[in-house]
């Protein structure tokens, strides 16, 4: 058995190369081999969000404070908030991050195929992020 002790690994800065705006991963659990499931808790500064990515054995996020957006392709921009849990099927294209105002923490898990768990894709341009959630009113 392998305890990780609260602080015992450090944060990391989300690379400009796969996120917008300043993103913080706090690493929770990454197994050797043959173990394929990872996690991090991921925070999003206002505005700061994912590009587009894909998982190729699916991702669930459990979202634990704040308040952000979340989108998958071809559909609106969907507000998610602390205590939603969103189920991203494999191969599925999307972004999430947090709104132009709030921040968000997320715990992000998912499966590895072949060693690899996600598939980056292009920027979420501002036009694309500032449409934000279609309104229920």
């Amino acid at each position: 058995m392998e305890l990780k002790k609260p602080g015992s690994q450090a944060s990391v800065k989300g690379l400009a190369d796969w996120f917008t705006g300043t993103v913080r991963i706090d690493p929770l659990n990454a197994p050797p081999p043959p173990a394929r499931v990872s996690c991090a808790s991921v925070t999003f500064e206002p505005g700061a969000r994912s590009n587009w990515h894909t998982h190729p054995l699916g991702q669930t996020l459990l979202i634990t404070a704040g308040c952000g957006w979340t989108q998958c392709e071809g559909e609106p921009i969907v507000e998610i908030r602390a205590g939603d849990v969103i189920w991203c099927p494999p191969g599925h294209k999307h972004w999430h991050g947090a709104t132009p105002t709030t921040s968000i923490t997320h715990i992000a898990i998912q499966e590895a195929l072949d060693g690899k768990n996600v598939e980056w894709m292009e920027r979420v341009s501002d036009e694309q992020y500032l449409v934000g959630p279609v309104s229920k009113d």
